[in-house]
């Protein structure tokens, strides 16, 4: 089954932790949505949501993945399915023009002037430089304000999935 991420599980590395069976199919863009950082998470910071604006011009950046059905579930306790996110099919056009039916989370709690841990849009900014996106893209994810998780063995879990000296 093909998953678009479009959140921190853009990063790779971040996703296959949570459902080993991933593969990279290819990048693409959902329009008439956009990237917002307001679902409130289950930590109380602000996580990603794939925000459908039903604009022509709105559209975000994503990973198409293909996944092992039965895995799904991992990925659905993970998000918080059913307790924040919810999951619809969408249509995902490639970088070859090409349309794919995928499913992707979405929002259901939202806030306005909620911001994410440092460590969180890390991830996002992590994703979208792996998957080459535009740079204006990846400036617009960088300027989004941030703050300090002040649990510090969380941050260090989250940051050390990127650590070169981990254990397999």
């Amino acid at each position: 089954m093909f998953y678009f991420a479009y959140g921190s599980n853009l990063s790779t590395e971040r996703l296959t932790r949570r459902v080993p069976s991933t593969e990279l199919i290819t990048t693409g863009r959902l329009t008439h949505h956009r990237l917002v950082f307001h679902k409130i998470g289950r930590d109380g910071s602000a996580k990603c949501n794939a925000f459908f604006t039903g604009q022509l011009d709105d559209y975000l950046y994503g990973a198409l993945y293909k996944i092992n059905p039965d895995h799904k579930k991992h990925l659905d306790q993970a998000e918080g399915l059913g307790n924040g996110y919810e999951t619809k099919q969408v249509i995902i056009v490639t970088e070859l023009q090409k349309n794919i039916k995928a499913y992707t989370y979405f929002a259901t709690r939202i806030a306005a002037n909620i911001e994410p841990f440092h460590w969180y849009k890390q991830h996002v900014l992590s994703g979208a430089k792996e998957h080459c996106f535009p740079e204006p893209y990846i400036e617009k994810i960088a300027l989004i304000p941030s703050f300090e998780d002040k649990d510090l063995k969380r941050t260090k879990q989250e940051q050390d999935i990127y650590s070169t000296d981990r254990k397999i």
